[in-house]
């Protein structure tokens, strides 16, 4: 089992909250998978490999300012927000999902570690109202289907060293499917990081939304 060492290890700079919290995930998560399947038996022991550390692996590319207002599309259980909100306490995540369990567990979650820098919703993404800074995703769909979900949902103001946009989490080979894209895009591969062999082809993807 892959403890939340990992985690400390490639965040050395954590507060004692932080760990407190990042270390509270794992048991957390293992107590609502029991009654509510939202991460696969198998992955349990890997949970901080390709749970909390993926979804960390945004923090590679940006560092959201505080005040920043972040959406995360189809998070399921609350990834990849809710390792984000607590690495970044100042910024501000809103969790959607369309399935009702899985949001149930994502708000559990967020409320048992006081992160109040999160709200949830069970909603489709095209029917959250407000304006983001930034939209989250793990892969929930193919890129093309993913950008008309999201496109009106971006503040104009700019706060942050990227532009308003999407960081996407993906692995594989990626040309294909962005080769439509008609907006800026950067590639950022997490095994210039992360050296484990899960993350050997997985990506964070920008797409710049202004």
């Amino acid at each position: 089992m892959i403890s939340v060492d990992l985690i400390f290890e490639y965040f050395p700079s954590l507060t004692e909250k932080q760990k407190a919290q990042f270390t509270a995930l794992g048991p957390l998560y293992a107590e609502w998978n029991e009654k509510i399947n939202v991460i696969s038996r198998k992955d349990m022991d890997l949970f901080y490999e390709r749970h909390v550390l993926h979804s960390l692996g945004i923090a590679q590319m940006v560092d959201f300012k505080p005040g920043s207002k972040i959406l995360d599309v189809g998070t399921g259980g609350g990834f990849p927000g809710i390792p984000l909100a607590i690495l970044f306490p100042e910024a501000n995540f809103v969790l959607v999902d369309s399935i009702g369990k899985k949001i149930k567990v994502a708000k559990a979650v967020a409320e048992e570690l006081e992160l109040s820098n999160v709200t949830a919703y069970h909603e489709r993404a095209e029917k959250i109202k407000g304006q983001f800074d930034f939209v989250v995703s793990r892969a929930v769909t193919h890129i093309d289907r993913f950008i008309p979900w999201v496109r009106e949902r971006f503040s104009s103001n700019q706060k942050n060293a990227y532009p308003n946009g999407i960081f996407y989490l993906k692995g594989g080979d990626l040309t294909e499917e962005f080769k439509d894209v008609k907006r800026d895009t950067e590639f950022f591969a997490l095994n210039h990081v992360f050296e484990l062999p899960f993350f050997e082809t997985k990506q964070v993807v920008y797409v710049n939304m202004m």
